[in-house]
């Protein structure tokens, strides 16, 4: 007989106008890797927030069961005296404190009421070495990378004698090394007891570690697979979370109509915005054209997104050199405003920070860019905004019941469809796009990139910023390939493969590859 850690019995979760759970059902095993998979929107993240008391006992119906005995979560730390520790898509660590303060902030370790720094640092320095982060724990935050942050997450989750440990997203912002290193931690955690329910869109990374999957679709358990009895593939599990079968993940694009020069950055020099001394991009050179969708391909690190946010309205760096040319004349892009009159649009790969506004409405954060066309003597068009939000809300398939609906409140992938219809909107040339799919489910993915191809097709020249090479190569027609800030190919889609692109993401600086004709 199963030994079974955790039940959750006809998990039922509204919202004002949403029911985002209907009678969902999930049982986990002890000393289990259990995978959570649908689309954006399913419910995933609002079940586990009903199970770590984000969302507390009473706000939603149905019942929650740790070891054969009903619980009652009033908050988190009630789920977390239980053993259960959530680690959410977007980490919580505050960035200037030091890695032990936060691996203890809230359990702080004290003696007569004084904190015991001594006890403190070893303590988080045994959690270090047992997730294999060799950091003095002493360092700050904003010091170490985003993989690192992951895994001080996890040292935090340990410190608190977790039994069952959620992880949401935990690879989506991760490269591919990171997140090997991270699954290989899951495992080894495994190998010592711990449970854990992770939620990933990464189909490949569920196939190779989960000992059984549990699909929700429209808020609803639709069926539960052991991955091992079953040989379950990732079409599969698609089919599961869709509804239907998606043979092609990649729309097709197969004769793009490519016309003239829109944009074009030479011997583009970047520095760091704290030290002068350090070069961020080297003398970059390239160029997208009207209907053509470019990609950068790029290790953690080369410097994609430093590149995008500098050309728009230099909105990182110092020490700025080199010309940005639109249809041949040079222009000045010298503030975001300047990009913008000229043009250029940028998607950030950090929608929630830097994308939206969170606390806002779906209509004004699609209006926000361009609030200029809604205007009638310096007042907006209350009613026209509306409209032209509904029309997005239509077309791009955003998953909302209106337009007035908090944008904070939509799954990742719905946000990203606001952006995309923030800067649609304000009609540019030139759409940078960076990370433009992470985080999100492979339904919405395939949505995302149909737009790209549309956008493509009205002749707007698209440049996509990805981790995920297949995503790449399925979706561009020339791929530029960036290693320690220089690029050092342009690839075109006939001669682009994985091998290849790797090779020349990995180049050593000092011998770049002059960029092809």
């Amino acid at each position: 007989m199963a030994d079974t850690i955790l039940e959750m019995r006809d998990i039922t979760k509204t919202f004002p106008g949403v029911k985002a759970l209907q009678g969902v059902s999930i049982e986990v095993e002890r000393g289990q890797v259990h995978a959570i998979c649908g689309e954006n929107g399913a419910g995933k993240s609002t079940l586990m927030k009903v199970l770590s008391g984000v969302y507390p006992h009473g706000s939603f119906d149905g019942e929650i069961l740790i070891d054969g005995s009903p619980v009652e979560f009033g908050d988190i730390n009630g789920s977390e005296a239980a053993g259960v520790v959530i680690i959410h898509q977007e980490l919580a660590l505050s960035p200037f404190l030091s890695i032990a303060e936060n691996i203890f902030l809230g359990n702080e370790q004290s003696r007569a009421g004084f904190i015991d720094w001594n006890k403190t640092n070893l303590a988080a320095a045994e959690l270090l070495q047992r997730v294999g982060l060799k950091d003095n724990p002493v360092t700050k935050i904003v010091d170490i990378g985003v993989g690192k942050q992951q895994l001080v997450e996890i040292a935090k989750a340990l410190s608190k004698r977790v039994k069952l440990l959620i992880l949401d997203e935990p690879t989506a912002a991760l490269n591919d090394d990171d997140s090997a290193h991270l699954l290989d931690l899951i495992r080894s955690l495994q190998a010592e007891g711990m449970t854990a329910i992770i939620i990933s869109h990464k189909l490949n990374e569920i196939k190779a570690i989960a000992d059984k999957v549990t699909i929700i679709r429209d808020g609803k358990t639709i069926e539960t697979l052991d991955m091992r009895a079953d040989d379950v593939s990732e079409d599969r599990i698609i089919r599961g979370m869709v509804g239907r079968d998606l043979s092609n993940r990649y729309p097709s694009r197969d004769d793009p109509q490519i016309g003239e020069e829109l944009l074009r950055i030479e011997d583009w020099t970047v520095h760091h915005p704290l030290d002068s001394s350090r070069e961020i991009i080297h003398q970059a050179n390239l160029s997208v054209r009207a209907g053509e969708v470019v990609g950068i391909a790029g290790l953690m690190g080369a410097g994609r997104t430093e590149l995008a946010m500098s050309v728009f309205g230099q909105s990182y760096g110092a020490g700025i050199s080199g010309t940005v040319y639109k249809r041949g004349e040079p222009i000045k892009t010298h503030t975001v405003t300047q990009a913008i009159d000229h043009g250029i649009a940028y998607v950030t790969e950090d929608r929630k920070r830097y994308g939206l506004n969170l606390i806002d409405d779906i209509k004004r954060n699609i209006s926000g860019s361009a609030l200029g066309k809604l205007a009638n003597w310096g007042f907006v068009n209350a009613s026209q905004e509306t409209t032209v939000a509904g029309q997005y809300l239509r077309s791009l398939n955003i998953k909302a019941p209106n337009v007035d609906v908090v944008t904070g409140k939509l799954s990742g992938g719905n946000q990203q469809k606001v952006v995309l219809s923030k800067w649609m909107y304000a009609d540019p040339d030139v759409l940078i796009l960076d990370e433009p799919t992470r985080g999100i489910d492979v339904g919405a993915k395939y949505e995302i990139y149909t737009i790209i191809n549309q956008l493509a097709d009205q002749g707007k020249g698209i440049i996509v910023i990805s981790s995920e090479l297949p995503e790449l190569l399925g979706i561009c027609d020339r791929i530029y390939t960036l290693s320690e800030g220089t690029i050092t190919a342009d690839v075109p889609r006939s001669e682009a493969t994985p091998e290849v692109l790797m090779q020349y993401m990995t180049q050593e600086r000092e011998t770049p590859v002059n960029e092809r004709a």
